[in-house]
C-alpha cells in the first residue's frame, strides 16, 4: 500500500515542508501517529488548538449544531449569527462583529473597512489611504499580505503588489510616528509577532503606537490571530499592556481547532462603513462556525484557560532560561508562547524538530535556528518539563556532535 507521505509528495502541491509524521488522533495535547506513537503536540495548530484537540465541549457543540443546520449563506437569517456576534463583542468590549473564515480573510476585511473608513468618516482624499504595518509581520499569505511582508520567501515570484503599505521598524516608536501622516487611515500589527518567532515588542510600545494613532486619527488594528484568546495569559496579548485597539483580528483559536472561524471586531462608528454589497463571504459566518465560535467563548469566560497559560507559561519561561548559554543563544516570549533560537552553529531550527520528534515533541522551526513552542493551553507543568528535558537532549547531543566533527 502507497504511504500517506508517498501519496502527499505526488498529489499535493509542495506549498509546506512538514516533518515525517503521519498523525491519526489527538486528545487534549496530546497525538498519535498511524503507528500509535504519541507525541506531545507544541504547536497546536499554530495556536488553533488553544484547547487542545477534541476539546469535549467543542466537540459536544459542534455534534449538537450538525444535527440542526451547518450553512445558510449570507443571503438568510439563522439563529446562531446574533448571538455568536453579541459575545464576541461583549468579550472584545466593542460593538459590532465581521465573521469570516481565516486569520487572512480577517487581515483583508480590515484593510477594505480601514480605508472605507479613511474616505468617509477621515476625509483622506479617495485613492489616497496608506497603512503602517511593522517589519517583521505576518499578516497571512494573500498577495495583498505578502505585498507588505519583509520575508523574502514569502514575496518572490509574486508580484506586483498593492501600494498603500507603509514598513516601520517593529518596536521602533520614533519610526512609527515618522511614517504616520494625514493619509495614514491604520496601523496593522501584531502585539507580539508569532511567525518571526515570537517577538515582545519594549515595554511601552503598544501604548505609543496607541497614543500616535490617537494623535493623528488613525485606527489601530491588532492582529490578534494567533496571540489571542488565552495564549499570552491574557484574553488578549493587548491586555498584557492595557492597550484597547480599535479593530481586533482573531482567527485560528476562535474555531476551536474544529472548523476555520475569524472575525473583525470593531465599533459601529468603524464596521459601520460597511454596506450591503461591499462585503461578503458565502460561509463566513455560517451556523457550524458559530455554534464553535461561542463554544470558544464560552470556554474563555471564567479566566481559567488564561490564568493556565500565564502560570504554566511562567513555569515554561523559567525552564528554558535554564538552557541559554547551552547550545542555546536566547529564549524569549509571554504565557504558553515562546521563542527559542539555536546556535546556528550546533543546528539549524529544522534538525531540533526532527529530533524532538523522535522523542515524542512536535514543535516547529521558523527563520533558520529559531523554534516555537505553543503546546495547548490545557497542558501540564510535568508535561512542559518533558519538554524542555527533550529539547535540552536534542541541544547537547548536537552540539557534543559538532565538537567531535571540529576535534
Amino acid at each position: 500500500m502507497t504511504s500517506p507521505i508517498a501519496l502527499e509528495e505526488r498529489h499535493g502541491a509542495h506549498n509546506y515542508h512538514p516533518l515525517d509524521v503521519v498523525l491519526s488522533h489527538g486528545e487534549g495535547a496530546w497525538v498519535t501517529d498511524a503507528d500509535g506513537r504519541r507525541y506531545l503536540d507544541c504547536l497546536a495548530g499554530y495556536s488553533s488548538l488553544n484547547f487542545g484537540h477534541r476539546h469535549p465541549a467543542l466537540v459536544a457543540a459542534t455534534q449538537a449544531q450538525l444535527e440542526r443546520i451547518t450553512l445558510t449563506s449570507r443571503a438568510f437569517h439563522h439563529d446562531q449569527l446574533g448571538h455568536f456576534c453579541a459575545e464576541l463583542a461583549e468579550m472584545a468590549g466593542k460593538d459590532m462583529v465581521l465573521p469570516m473564515n481565516t486569520g487572512a480573510e480577517a487581515v483583508e476585511s480590515a484593510i477594505k473597512v480601514a480605508r472605507k473608513w479613511g474616505y468617509e468618516v477621515k476625509g483622506v482624499p479617495v485613492d489616497r489611504a496608506t497603512i503602517v504595518v511593522a517589519d517583521g509581520n505576518f499578516h497571512g499569505r494573500t498577495t495583498t499580505i505578502v505585498g507588505f511582508s519583509t520575508d523574502p520567501q514569502a514575496k518572490s515570484g509574486f508580484g506586483p503588489f498593492a501600494g498603500g503599505f507603509r514598513q516601520v521598524a517593529f518596536g521602533d516608536s520614533d519610526a512609527m510616528a515618522a511614517a504616520i501622516d494625514e493619509t495614514t487611515v491604520a496601523v496593522l500589527i501584531e502585539p507580539i509577532q508569532g511567525e518571526a518567532g515570537v517577538v515582545v515588542p519594549p515595554e511601552g510600545y503598544l501604548a505609543d503606537v496607541r497614543r500616535l494613532c490617537d494623535e493623528h486619527g488613525a485606527l489601530l488594528i491588532a492582529d490578534e490571530i494567533q496571540s489571542g484568546l488565552g495564549r499570552t495569559g491574557a484574553t488578549f496579548a493587548c491586555d498584557l499592556w492595557d492597550v484597547s485597539p480599535d479593530v481586533y483580528l482573531l482567527g485560528k483559536a476562535l474555531g476551536g481547532g474544529i472548523m476555520p472561524v475569524a472575525a473583525v471586531i470593531a465599533d459601529a462608528s468603524v464596521l459601520a462603513v460597511l454596506r450591503p454589497g461591499d462585503h461578503g463571504s458565502t460561509f463566513g459566518g455560517n451556523p457550524l462556525a458559530c455554534a464553535v465560535g461561542r463554544a470558544v467563548i464560552e470556554l474563555l469566560a471564567d479566566g481559567t484557560y488564561q490564568q493556565r497559560a500565564a502560570s504554566v507559561g511562567a513555569h515554561l519561561h523559567r525552564r528554558l532560561a535554564g538552557l541559554v548559554g547551552s547550545g542555546v543563544i536566547a529564549t524569549r516570549g509571554v504565557g504558553l508562547w515562546a521563542g527559542v533560537d539555536i546556535d546556528p552553529a550546533v543546528a539549524t531550527g529544522r534538525q531540533v524538530c526532527e529530533d524532538l520528534a523522535a522523542l515524542g515533541v512536535l514543535a516547529k522551526d521558523t527563520h533558520g535556528s529559531t523554534i516555537r513552542l505553543a503546546p495547548p493551553l490545557t497542558v501540564t507543568e510535568t508535561e512542559i518539563d518533558f519538554v524542555v528535558d527533550s529539547l535540552a537532549d536534542v541541544v547537547a547531543r548536537r552540539a557534543s556532535t559538532e565538537v567531535e566533527a571540529h576535534a
